[in-house]
């Protein structure tokens, strides 16, 4: 049973980022989706011709006056895939708006990256392909398969630092984007005025929701890009490109302290008096505190992770692999073409170009990684599959998609065991992996020794920031943590400052006003250590038990609290979380970075080692 802190969180969802769980359910799903490429050849050389018959059966759908004839693969190709590339516009959209490319300075060398690692990779199959049966098929050399490639990374463990993984992320982002706008100007025959108008009102209309209350949108926003997806595929456009539209539509944001304050409201007074009503208001109220963003990724990622697109697998990867045809592929043009393009051009692509923009810039525009880390980015992208096959199938026919089928398959294998034997080869290689760039500061308050409390030493290389809660037993859960990184490190130096979260802790405050108190007194550490170990009771006649305990001069203590004489101080330490973005405690900084990741002892120090490293 999960866990509920009083806020109503789970453990498990509030120790993991956006970022991190994409790249989990991501990586966890490729094991599924190599499961599904499997069966697929399976079925494909045991029953002859029957895996190619069901695929392309017919399936029509009339809704009203409207109504569409296609086959099954068709489908899953253009409908149910219009899901996988609407999670990969949320992912962008968020890391434009939350992420590593809100500094849009940041965006200069993964979309250069991400732009070179298609055009190289294209004008290497060309040259195998510059005329004959794969010349169209050029497209299909350009894109890497995000569910493989860190799934990958999943298996090469903590080998790979988080920051090269979201500097992946953000190339392969980049790239899917440029894929599917190809496949929108590139593998469209003819295209219709009226569809194609008809999806330019349905889009602009969608983004004018964001205008509309939360309550109305959800009805508004679903139809308009239903309409969308209908207009396109009227108009002769692949309607697979409405997803990531749609996504990229879909702004993401952090949940408001004051949002969830309400919120916690709405469900007290769903608790004294449980009418339908308040159900309705306080759901209503708890789902607004996040974003669309959010809400459509956590509706939609693990069904497309983990059921779309290896459906997808299941309906494009089925090659009969006669010995004929293997033998052909050894020699053919598609197939050669692009297992170089990828295996070769990729890592090129990304490499060279980054080391460029350095060059060219002097330095101006550098990784957000190190130069192996950089490598090893390039290595990985050369993972093809679902993109690849997608165009394939749309460009190629016959033998020539047989052909290009095997090469994409060949290239992501190949792709796979290099990158490992690459990491495993640079395991331990922190600062070669990772470079000396800075990561963006989220903390928008510096540490001031002079006000802040610290523990640890002045010249401390990593300087950890806790915002926390008195009464919050995960605040509680994470005190030894803090206690054992200061201990065992004398490279760290530790900042608590106050984040009481009056709704739903309603001694916080006090607790807070009475450690400033002792710290008055020179027992600021004390009487932390001493209310978070006594989180459960923090009356003001327990609190002065504490202080007598601690030796503090009792009447300039009960004074101090009666008169509050640290409020100001406190809602200072509030105003800062504010603009740093903390909603909930605790939430660590690291080295001025918020840490999105789990908050036990070893995920901690893992990313204190890291910046140690960058640091140093």
């Amino acid at each position: 049973m999960t866990q509920l802190d009083p806020s109503g969180m789970s453990m498990t969802s509030a120790a993991t980022s956006p970022l991190r769980a994409f790249l989990r359910t991501e990586a966890a799903s490729a094991a599924v989706l190599v499961g599904a490429i499997v069966v697929a050849l399976a079925w494909a050389n045991i029953s002859g011709t029957g895996y190619e018959s069901f695929w392309t059966t017919e399936l029509p759908i009339r809704i009203g006056p409207l109504s569409a004839n296609l086959d099954l693969r068709t489908w899953v190709n253009s409908g149910l895939m219009t899901l996988f590339f609407l999670v990969v516009g949320l992912e962008a959209r968020r890391e434009f708006d939350l992420g590593e490319l809100r500094e849009r300075r940041r965006l200069v060398l993964p979309l250069a990256a991400g732009l070179a690692g298609m055009v190289l990779p294209v004008l290497i199959y060309l040259a195998f392909n510059h005329s004959g049966a794969g010349l169209h098929g050029w497209g299909a050399a350009m894109s890497t398969d995000t569910a493989l490639a860190l799934g990958v990374l999943a298996v090469a463990g903590k080998q790979v630092p988080d920051r090269i993984r979201t500097f992946l992320l953000t190339v392969f982002v980049v790239d899917d984007v440029v894929a599917l706008v190809v496949i929108a100007v590139a593998y469209t025959s003819e295209v219709h005025l009226v569809g194609l108008l008809v999806a330019i009102a349905a889009y602009g209309g969608l983004l004018a929701t964001r205008r509309i209350p939360y309550r109305q949108r959800r009805v508004v926003f679903t139809a308009l890009a239903v309409v969308l997806w209908c207009a396109l595929l009227s108009s002769g456009i692949d309607p697979v490109v409405t997803g990531l539209a749609v996504g990229l539509a879909t702004s993401a944001y952090l949940p408001r302290r004051d949002a969830l304050e309400q919120a916690t409201t709405l469900v007290r007074l769903f608790r004294e008096q449980p009418t339908p009503e308040l159900v309705r208001e306080a759901t209503t109220g708890l789902t607004g505190t996040l974003s669309a963003n959010a809400r459509l990724q956590h509706t939609y990622h693990s069904a497309t992770s983990y059921v779309i697109v290896p459906l997808f697998a299941l309906a494009n990867a089925g090659i009969s692999l006669r010995p004929s045809l293997l033998a052909d592929a050894l020699t053919a043009p598609v197939a050669v073409g692009l297992f170089v393009a990828f295996v070769v051009g990729k890592p090129v692509a990304v490499a060279g170009t980054s080391w460029a923009l350095m060059r060219t810039t002097h330095g101006s525009v550098r990784p957000s990684v190190g130069w192996a880390g950089v490598v090893g980015s390039g290595l990985i992208a050369g993972v093809p599959f679902t993109v690849s096959l997608l165009i394939a199938d749309l460009a190629l026919t016959g033998k020539a998609l047989e052909e290009a089928k095997i090469g994409v398959l060949a290239a992501a294998v190949a792709a796979s065991v290099i990158t490992l034997v690459f990491y495993r080869v640079m395991a331990g290689h922190t600062r070669a992996l990772l470079g000396t760039g800075p990561q963006l500061v989220d903390l928008a308050t510096p540490v001031d020794p002079n006000r802040d409390h610290v523990r640890g030493p002045a010249d401390a290389v990593v300087t950890v920031v806790e915002y926390g809660d008195f009464e919050c037993p995960w605040t509680q859960m994470a005190a030894p943590t803090a206690r054992e990184l200061i201990a065992t490190n004398s490279y760290i130096r530790y900042v608590w400052r106050h984040l009481p979260l009056h709704d739903v802790h309603p001694h916080a405050q006090l607790a807070a006003e009475a450690a400033e108190s002792a710290g008055r007194q020179g027992k600021f550490w004390p009487m932390h250590d001493l209310l978070l170990a006594n989180q459960q009771n923090l009356e003001l006649e327990r609190i002065l038990k504490y202080a007598a305990d601690l030796q503090l001069d009792l009447q300039r203590f009960r004074t101090d609290l009666t008169s509050h004489d640290f409020a100001t101080r406190i809602a200072q330490d509030i105003d800062s979380a504010d603009r740093s973005g903390v909603a909930g405690t605790p939430t660590f900084f690291i080295n001025n970075h918020r840490h999105n990741g789990p908050q036990d002892l070893g995920s901690l120090t893992e990313a204190i080692r890291q910046s140690l490293a960058t640091a140093t």
